[in-house]
């Protein structure tokens, strides 16, 4: 059995989880979310808290609140919510698993590229330094340590994400109003690099990393066409979409709404390859951005 939590402690009914989720029982898996509430298949925070994790072959972690809500402030209140929807979740997950009577063969932490340091010259593969320049940055650092498990019972697996891509959910959701009405653009200069990757190839990695034994470390959760920059990106889902993509969004409206710190997650970018999760032997779905684009927006 697979236990799966997902984004705001909902218990793998967010984006991601439940993609993973429904990928994981076509494959056969049968699995158990961490929730809030009580369910059929779901055991709560609380029991876990205090009977402990039940039988489980896999642990997948995929717990945060949404660092680029637009609604929400970027203030300390909102940066506390963000470091314990991620810190306290991944260290009551492993405590549970190191106190486990029958621990699990494998522990699936999803942290963000958000490790490796902004550049329009550098390339980062999984090897690469960072995670301490920054507030996000440093996120990162905390929240890998967080899962880190002592021994080598249980395989460790942590997948850095870029913009994940899929219907009904992610980055894209907010993006396509203004694109389908010729409205879209780049953000800021452009220039920036874009890590992305498809909602079935994140999925497909931690289906690999589940199911192959010899997956351990740290893997890059991006598509393997890494030279993609914020320009090409909203070329490529006008074009995806027919329509035209030229008016860019400024700098400063970016800043004004999601604060100075925050914008510079989409202002500046990271050129990201996954070297390791292709030397595993995974094989992607999407690695070309148009294709991407296209089943999402069709």
């Amino acid at each position: 059995m697979t236990c799966v939590t997902s984004a705001s402690r909902g218990g793998g009914t967010g984006f991601i989880g439940t993609a993973l989720t429904q990928l994981l029982k076509t494959k056969g898996h049968e699995v158990k979310l961490v929730s809030r509430q009580p369910g059929p298949d779901r055991i709560t925070w609380t029991e876990l808290s205090g009977s402990g994790l039940p039988h489980c072959d896999v642990v997948i972690n995929l717990a945060g609140e949404n660092i680029l809500n637009p609604l929400r402030r970027w203030n300390t209140t909102f940066k506390k919510e963000v470091l314990a929807s991620r810190l306290d979740t991944t260290h009551l997950l492993a405590k549970a698993i190191t106190e486990a009577a029958q621990p699990p063969q494998a522990w699936i932490l999803v942290t963000g590229v958000a490790y490796y340091r902004p550049s329009l010259t550098e390339e980062y593969d999984e090897d690469s330094p960072g995670g301490d320049f920054d507030f996000f940055s440093n996120l990162v650092t905390k929240w890998e340590a967080a899962a880190r498990l002592p021994g080598e019972s249980t395989r460790q697996v942590v997948v850095r994400s870029g913009v994940v891509l899929g219907r009904g959910g992610g980055a894209i959701s907010h993006m396509l109003l203004p694109f389908r009405l010729g409205l879209g653009g780049p953000i800021g200069s452009g220039h920036q690099f874009f890590p992305w990757i498809h909602i079935s190839d994140l999925t497909g990695i931690l289906n690999h990393a589940l199911e192959a034994n010899h997956v351990q470390g740290v893997l890059n959760g991006v598509a393997p066409a890494s030279t993609t920059t914020n320009a090409d990106f909203a070329q490529a889902l006008g074009a995806a979409l027919g329509r035209p993509a030229f008016i860019p969004v400024p700098s400063t409206v970016v800043q004004a709404i999601f604060g100075r710190e925050r914008a510079i997650m989409l202002l500046e970018g990271q050129k990201v390859v996954p070297r390791r999760t292709l030397a595993t032997g995974y094989q992607y779905s999407f690695p070309e951005l148009g294709a991407a684009l296209k089943d999402v927006v069709t």
